[in-house]
């Protein structure tokens, strides 16, 4: 006859295994889709929407083609998947700032700063917003929280802006929208187009003190012209 006080430890210890199977499932799901996202993001940056291929995708994952269309349903859902997720990206690094602890000058001292090296540090990025503009924004025109994505970056450039015109070191005839325009274009058009200004001008742009200079020059600025009285 089996002694009863051996069997619990048994049951208690698959009971254990038995949870511990969705919760792998959950990990392992997660990181799969981490994967397809991530050769997806290289995939669409390098060959454009229509270029891109599924299995060259499932590929650079490392994922079989058919967890591909389970998780992501088409090309067209991932690709929308995928810039979704690159915004998602440098949203939350610009709310991870805290900015508001700051005083205006150096709050927008450190959002161009970020905003320059976001661009710097993933040149993807750069590739997938021109490949989109190409389309003329039709899949971003899918998503529809993406203006509400992109509210709290406004309002917070707002904030900035009214706390230094308050204290008397920024103008007060800011747009929120067009100064953040700006600051991303001072850092989208050094990265895109690094290859043929460094060609042009004998340079090589992705030196380390060439990178250097040009973030110190779109700070000063952005920061000059907020300090400017307006005519």
């Amino acid at each position: 006859m089996s002694d009863p006080s051996s069997a619990a430890p048994a049951r208690t210890a698959a009971r254990r295994a038995a949870d511990a199977v969705p919760e792998k499932r959950a990990r392992n799901s997660a990181r799969t889709k981490a994967a397809i996202l991530s050769a997806g993001r290289a995939e669409f940056a390098e060959r454009g929407f229509e270029g891109a291929r599924v299995d060259a995708i499932a590929e650079r994952a490392g994922a079989n083609k058919r967890l591909l269309y389970h998780y992501f349903g088409n090309k067209e859902e991932l690709y929308c998947a995928v810039l979704h997720d690159a915004y998602e990206e440098i949203r939350r690094g610009e709310r991870a700032l805290s900015l508001d602890q700051f005083g205006p000058v150096e709050a927008m001292d450190r959002l161009v700063r970020f905003t320059f090296r976001h661009f710097l540090a993933n040149p993807w990025f750069t590739k997938l917003l021109s490949t989109e503009n190409v389309e003329n924004a039709r899949f971003l025109k899918l998503l529809p929280d993406i203006p509400a994505l992109h509210s709290p970056l406004v309002g917070q450039i707002r904030t900035i802006l009214e706390r230094g015109h308050a204290a008397g070191v920024f103008r007060r005839d800011v747009d929120p929208i067009q100064l953040y325009i700006s600051i991303a274009a001072l850092g989208y058009f050094y990265v895109s187009n690094m290859a043929t200004l460094s060609v042009i001008f004998e340079k090589d742009l992705s030196s380390v003190s060439m990178v250097q200079e040009r973030e110190a020059q779109a700070v000063q600025m952005v920061i000059d012209y907020l300090k400017t009285k307006p005519a």
